[in-house]
């Protein structure tokens, strides 16, 4: 960026979590303070990061809130500019200072060069008396780094309010990007139940009223409307920052130079003809079994029933939002129902391909309980994902667990200019991966469906968990394909006493589906550990824990893997997209649950290793594990680690080897251990025969 301005304008560094996000600007704050320090000048580059209002609003009452789309809807009650203009002529009618504030004096002042995290904006913001926001939303143009959230991009409503003024010489760089296509997929699906429905006639009510009251008040605002919309949509759509509150969930440029269909410009129209779709969708979800049809069957079932027309359909999103601002309502969260509808219809008649649409009598987790669910299922994940290719001129795409890497161009659809996985340098064998396919009575461990209910596996899952717990120090990290299964497993272990031998050597505490307990729970272990008690926690693959909590050093000495985390293949939508995988894709069924599986299983057992002076065990506990393709789907830095003498070993042999390699870990290992090896001096990177050792390193990867 520095010496190349022309070609390289900006970064985007796009991470999921915000412990993360604050992680990768901790990491920037030091790395400027390095090249200040080189340079003897201080730097002009201006790093900051972006989050959502609920994370960076210091308003004194907004702030309280805990629920995002409150606070959302909270700000746009007191920052809209209808709002902002009536307060001109009424003092009472409250608004925001902060943005206030800025509006008149923190435009004309752009940020100073520095490395700005969440509070750092925030306590900018209380000093100045700006908005961190509005404030952090302005300066997303002129930074040279952003860090946002992966949604900021790949989710076309929130990507359009957002980031749309980036300029296209900009590199982007999606981190943690091993689940990057179910970002794509939930960023473009919806999901549609009575209770939504009910809420939106209930919405439809309210803006009944509003515009009877609007017309008694004042009609020549409706009428201006309405020409407008004639014109078309770019004009319609011209608005300041702070009205923009409901973005398109689609809509292309070339549309939005049309002119609104005639059925729907006239308000009083749109109301009506929203009433009719809500009507069809509740008589679409009075149904008894399992309905599946194609976006466009779906179009000709809604025209032949109530003479609905795809092209009103497809404008609706930005219809609806054309009418909240010009009937100027205040408060827009408690309209989420309605507008999460409006992006239903303007989807599924924009796309016919790549989404299905799945009517289910009962939710999954409650099969018994009658409440029916609409889906519009998005099966291509590359439909999120195209408009940042096309748009920007380079996406990196990069994770600890990217395997297997050519999987990912075929799912997201695009052809890499570049593509390479690279192993770690250690100066010592810190990582000691193991897969136990038996127990101590040769008995087969697994948890496929046809042995899990087994007492004799479950008795040796229960017997490796003691072994290891006996011998590994500090924290041990457990997890479970899924929560029915550890609820099982945990119930058939207090009956065997295999908890009360457990509790011997360490405290336990289990995850749950309860993010609240989870938190305490984590809090808890974390306490354990510090104070030298030990503890284990019991988690479950795809949960809270495996993606966003990382156990360094002694929160986190072995982490057992109990099966492979096969995802629910029962389910509809999943069997619509692997349809589509396979007709589309030519990926088969069984090649694509095992990638995904094991990209699960490689993230869950990468949480015991945080960097190069950690060291952890990583069990598999799966006989299926020892076969070549799930094994070779594991990422190159864990493989080059299991040797063949590490594969199909019994309980007993494992602990073994454990302890074995637990006390060469606990040797003296100091920095000049790992010099010229996992570590470089200034002197050895500009010394030109370690040089032509690094590039020649390189060159084999």
């Amino acid at each position: 960026m520095k010496y190349n301005p022309a070609t390289v304008g900006k970064l985007i560094y796009c991470s999921r979590t915000l412990p993360e996000i604050e992680k990768v600007l901790a990491e920037l704050k030091n790395l400027m303070k390095y090249y200040d320090r080189v340079a003897k000048e201080p730097h002009k580059i201006v790093g900051l990061a972006l989050s959502s209002r609920k994370n960076l609003c210091i308003h004194p009452t907004v702030s309280k809130e805990k629920d995002g789309k409150i606070v959302d809807g909270r700000c746009h009650s007191l920052t809209a500019s209808y709002i902002r203009a009536r307060h001109l002529n009424d003092q009472s009618i409250p608004i925001c200072n902060f943005y206030d504030s800025f509006d008149l004096d923190g435009r004309e002042f752009p940020l100073q060069p520095g490395i700005y995290n969440l509070d750092d904006l925030k306590k900018l913001g209380q000093d100045m008396g700006w908005c961190p926001y509005f404030l952090a939303r302005q300066a997303v143009v002129h930074a040279n780094i952003v860090v946002y959230s992966y949604h900021y991009l790949l989710d076309p409503k929130i990507a359009q309010i957002v980031s749309k003024e980036i300029s296209k010489n900009t590199v982007v760089v999606f981190d943690e990007a091993h689940n990057i296509d179910n970002v794509c997929i939930d960023s473009m699906s919806v999901r549609i139940n009575r209770r939504v429905l009910d809420k939106c006639s209930t919405n439809l009510q309210v803006l009944e009223k509003t515009i009877d009251k609007a017309k008694e008040q004042d009609t020549k605002k409706l009428k201006e409307e309405y020409y407008r919309l004639v014109e078309g949509l770019k004009d319609a759509t011209v608005a300041r920052e702070t009205d923009i509150v409901l973005a398109n969930p689609i809509l292309p440029d070339e549309i939005l130079q049309e002119a609104i269909p005639g059925s729907i410009r006239n308000a009083e129209h749109f109301v009506f003809f929203l009433k009719k779709l809500v009507e069809y969708l509740k008589m679409r979800l009075r149904v008894q079994h399992v309905v599946q049809e194609s976006p466009a069957g779906f179009l000709k079932d809604i025209y032949g029933k109530i003479c609905i027309d795809r092209k009103p359909l497809r404008f609706c999103a930005e219809r609806l939002s054309c009418l909240i601002k010009t009937l100027e309502i205040p408060d827009i969260s408690d309209l989420s129902p309605l507008v999460l509808m409006s992006h239903f219809a303007t989807l599924i008649s924009t796309y016919t391909k790549g989404f299905t649409v799945i009517i289910e009598p009962f939710d999954e987790k409650s099969p018994t309980v009658s409440n029916p669910i609409l889906h519009l299922a998005c099966l291509d994940s590359s439909i999120a994902i195209k408009p940042v290719f096309d748009r920007f001129q380079t996406v990196v795409i990069t994770s600890g667990t990217l395997s297997p890497l050519d999987m990912y161009p075929k799912i997201l659809d695009f052809h890499p200019t570049l593509m390479s996985s690279f192993t770690m340098t250690l100066a010592r064998q810190c990582l000691l991966p193991m897969i136990v396919s038996k127990g101590n009575d040769q008995v087969a461990i697994s948890s496929k469906y046809e042995t899990r209910e087994d007492i004799a596996v479950i008795r040796n899952y229960g017997s490796l968990l003691i072994e290891m717990a006996s011998i590994v120090p500090d924290g041990m990290v457990c997890f479970f394909t899924s929560y029915l299964y550890m609820d099982n497993v945990v119930a058939s272990w207090y009956d065997q006493g295999i908890i009360d031998q457990l509790l011997k050597y360490k405290l336990l505490f289990i995850e749950t589906q309860d993010s609240a307990e989870t938190s305490l729970a984590l809090f808890s272990y974390i306490k354990a550990c510090e104070n030298g008690r030990g503890a284990v926690l019991l988690s479950v693959a795809r949960g809270k824990v495996s993606e966003g909590v990382d156990f360094d050093h002694h929160l986190g000495r072995a982490v057992l893997m109990f099966g492979i985390p096969y995802v629910y293949t029962q389910s509809k939508i999943l069997r619509a997209r692997l349809e589509y995988l396979r007709d589309q894709f030519q990926i088969k069924e069984n090649d694509f649950l095992t990638f995904d599986a094991m990209r699960h299983a490689a993230q869950c057992v990468g949480r015991v290793i945080r960097g190069k002076t950690d060291y952890g065990i990583m069990v598999f506990a799966d006989k299926r594990f020892s076969r070549t393709e799930k094994k070779g789907k594991l990422p190159k830095w864990i493989q080059e680690h299991l040797r063949g003498s590490f594969c199909n070993l019994s309980v007993e042999e494992a602990t073994q080897i454990a302890k074995k390699w637990l006390k060469q870990m606990a040797q003296p290992f100091s920095r000049d251990d790992q010099l010229g090896v996992s570590l470089l001096t200034l002197e050895q990177l500009q010394n030109e025969d370690f040089q032509k050792k690094i590039f020649s390193r390189a060159q084999q990867l």
